[in-house]
């Protein structure tokens, strides 16, 4: 069964219960004791620190009413799924692909990709936004068009 982000998608719907988590997590000091984690029948199974790390993730950007989803680094990816990660449509999406700007598998008549190379793809993409305007400041700054 295809299961896709949607399916891993967390939406913050208990927001008080979520700040207050946030804030005792933050109010926390890290320990050399694992993190526990205590199920409803009262069992308690201690957290690797990984899994603590991923919580503190989750629980940090659903506090501040981010959508979270969770899914393997090795999960495939619709062209609609992957256009809805980087903020464009579809088409756009695909004329990307058409220009070799990721790499894709056709399993069946539907392009996949992997949620890694979408994450590298936005990564790159971020840091080339950061260097233009980065050089964008530098020229105008060089141009004297900054005023003291």
């Amino acid at each position: 069964m295809h299961s896709t982000a949607e399916d891993r998608t967390l939406l913050p719907e208990h927001r008080e219960e979520i700040a207050e988590l946030r804030s005792f997590l933050d109010r926390t000091p890290a320990a050399v004791e694992p993190a526990l984690l205590r199920g409803p029948d009262g069992s308690t199974h201690s957290l690797p620190s990984e899994v603590y790390e991923a919580l503190m993730v989750v629980v940090s950007a659903l506090a501040e009413g981010k959508a979270v989803t969770v899914a393997p680094v090795n999960t495939t990816l619709t062209t609609q799924e992957a256009a809805d990660l980087l903020g464009v449509s579809r088409p756009t999406f695909v004329k990307i692909l058409d220009e070799g700007g990721l790499a894709y598998s056709r399993p069946g008549r539907h392009r996949r990709v992997l949620l890694s190379d979408v994450l590298d793809y936005k990564e790159k993409r971020r840091s080339q936004r950061r260097r233009g305007l980065d050089d964008l400041v530098r020229m105008t700054e060089d141009s004297g068009l900054y005023g003291d």
